[in-house]
């Protein structure tokens, strides 16, 4: 597997749908073509790495036992399509809504770059050589802040923040799909 670098994919609204503070597995539902597209990412033997801001813990809505619950959902849905992603990272924080010891301002939530260096630290991943994928403009904000390749994506809340994302993205593509797709391209013109 290269681990020079990876691709890093918001979770809601880019790999499944957005239910506003997914809490529970039986509430997860891929988004079309997203198994396929990150399938063919491990094809390449290119890592993928989640990265999804969880406010909904700072907030007492669930528990990060909840959210672990569901990324065991999420990965057992993935390789039933043959996919699977190497790290998940989240950021369960809020700085105005958060209860206790979640409520702070933090490098790790979107769009900071807490998460993506954490993960570059841990993987010894190039992040100027990576690339982020999201619906929102928070999403490529963060890629472009951390000098990646920043693609924003029209499933979930891209296409109502396609504008406020057209100044940090690089590309914009209909689905995670039509990002991989670019991403392919961009490696096969890579030295």
């Amino acid at each position: 597997m290269r681990n020079d670098f990876a691709v890093f994919i918001d979770r809601d609204g880019t790999i499944n749908v957005d239910v506003d503070f997914l809490s529970r597995p039986e509430q997860l539902e891929l988004i079309p073509r997203s198994a396929e597209a990150i399938r063919a990412l491990n094809g390449l033997g290119i890592p993928v790495v989640v990265i999804t801001n969880q406010s909904g813990i700072a907030r007492g809505l669930f528990s990060e036992q909840d959210l672990a619950e569901v990324h065991a959902a999420l990965d057992r849905t993935l390789a039933e399509h043959g996919a699977s992603v190497l790290a998940y990272y989240y950021c369960p924080h809020h700085p105005r809504e958060g209860v206790g010891t979640y409520r702070k301002d933090c490098r790790c939530r979107k769009p900071g770059t807490g998460m993506l260096d954490e993960a570059a630290a841990a993987y010894g991943f190039d992040l100027r050589r990576s690339f982020v994928v999201g619906d929102k403009a928070i999403d490529v904000e963060a890629g472009r802040a951390a000098g990646a390749v920043a693609l924003q994506v029209a499933t979930g809340y891209g296409e109502q923040e396609k504008e406020a994302g057209a100044r940090f993205r690089d590309h914009y593509a209909p689905d995670l799909f039509g990002a991989v797709q670019y991403i392919i391209t961009i490696l096969s013109e890579r030295p």
